[in-house]
């Protein structure tokens, strides 16, 4: 299962001659910075391995609560953001940055690879969906080689608010609305979670993408959970 009740999920390209950089600062400064930040429980990164349109990395950190996305620890920090910190996010390139709450999480624990599925709803149909997908991620928290399935559903207004880490920057696109985390032992054994979650009529226009682990960390030095 997910630590807490929400999550910031972060799906971000990165330009080649700014691949290092981004590694770097991402490692040595940006996970460690949030982490310091009460509320926030537990980062992780990925890349991606299918060769899909969807951006290479994806980040989450879960938090504890939803508040914690919109607390004045949280926003002190994007309003002040390092020298570092602007020279590695003018690199990025086609990002989605989603302040979500999480609406079901099953499983044991983190798994080597991660699918993210990003969808539409229709309009009406939100609580059908809620209660169908929720019965989804059980299926599939049950399949073999499978660690953890998660629904989340992002604030577009949290999402969307302006401060000085984002000001001024072009590649930032919509935040994501629904999406679905599923984890695995391995990039095979997420195949068929992915078909059910897409194969389901309460999934409209799904983006998929397939990751693996690259790095976590907790709140101190040396511990990844």
């Amino acid at each position: 299962m997910l630590c807490g009740q929400a999550v910031i999920a972060i799906w971000n390209g990165i330009a080649e001659g700014g691949r290092a950089e981004f590694y770097a600062w991402h490692v040595i400064e940006h996970m460690p910075e949030r982490l310091s930040i009460p509320g926030f429980l537990r980062g992780r990164r990925y890349r991606a391995v299918d060769g899909g349109t969807h951006p290479e990395f994806f980040t989450l950190y879960e938090l504890q609560s939803f508040e914690v996305a919109s607390s004045q620890d949280y926003l002190d920090r994007l309003n002040a953001p390092t020298p570092w910190t602007k020279k590695a996010t003018a690199a990025f390139r086609d990002t989605s940055r989603g302040l979500a709450r999480v609406l079901m999480s099953t499983g044991p624990g983190p798994g080597g690879a991660l699918a993210t599925l990003r969808f539409a709803v229709a309009s009406g149909q939100e609580p059908a969906a809620q209660s169908g997908l929720s019965d989804v991620m059980r299926d599939i928290a049950r399949l073999p080689m499978v660690t953890g399935a998660h629904l989340a559903l992002a604030d577009a207004d949290a999402s969307g608010v302006k401060t000085a880490e984002s000001k001024g920057r072009q590649d930032i696109q919509s935040p994501p609305g629904w999406f679905v985390l599923i984890e695995a032992c391995t990039a095979d054994a997420l195949e068929e979670p992915i078909r059910r979650v897409t194969g389901s009529n309460l999934v409209s226009r799904p983006d998929v993408g397939r990751y693996v682990h690259e790095y976590s960390r907790l709140k101190t030095d040396g511990s990844v959970g």
